[in-house]
């Protein structure tokens, strides 16, 4: 059975946990916590350490992922689970543009630490005050041209929408045919 190593990551209210739950097979194992900062303002809870969750994939091959806590102040966790990843999904919330300097600190400190397949997911696309896909990937500075990776938009709370875009990052390295 080939363990294929995931990494979801993103800012706080990005839907980082709810991705996981929609897909895992198991029982996600959390370390949701009460808030007790400015997180408080945006959610009840947040993680502290980690999500985990599992998914069958394909007959011979299993997703774990591992979802990162969304404040900076936890980014001992984000270099810990980055460092055995196969790939990951930076979530970036369309309908919170104060997060947008937090995605991209993020995506900075992935990529001084690994060169791995990435894909940014644009959630809260729904949301009344969300920003167009276009108009983030200029908030963030990111533009395929520029080398960056593919921004697509979806749905954390839909199951298809998850698998879909897991499909996408898998499709990056992975192909049973070669």
């Amino acid at each position: 059975m080939e363990i294929m190593r995931l990494v979801v990551t993103g800012p706080i209210g990005a839907g980082k946990t709810t991705f996981i739950q929609s897909v895992s097979e198991i029982e996600v194992v959390n370390t949701d916590r009460s808030a007790t900062d400015d997180t408080a303002l945006l959610k009840e809870t947040t993680t502290v350490a980690l999500d985990f969750g599992r998914l069958q994939f394909l007959p011979g091959m299993a997703i774990h992922l591992y979802g990162t806590p969304g404040q900076s102040r936890f980014n001992f966790m984000w270099d810990l689970l980055i460092q055995k990843a196969h790939a990951y999904i930076l979530l970036v919330p369309a309908n919170q543009p104060a997060e947008f300097q937090n995605a991209q600190l993020i995506y900075h400190f992935m990529e001084e630490r690994v060169t791995l397949p990435k894909l940014i997911g644009i959630t809260h696309l729904d949301c009344e005050d969300a920003w167009s896909i276009a108009d983030i990937a200029i908030a963030l500075g990111i533009t395929e041209a520029n080398g960056y990776p593919p921004m697509i938009g979806l749905n954390a709370t839909e199951p298809e929408s998850v698998i879909d875009t897991l499909s996408n990052i898998i499709s990056q390295f992975y192909n049973p045919l070669r």
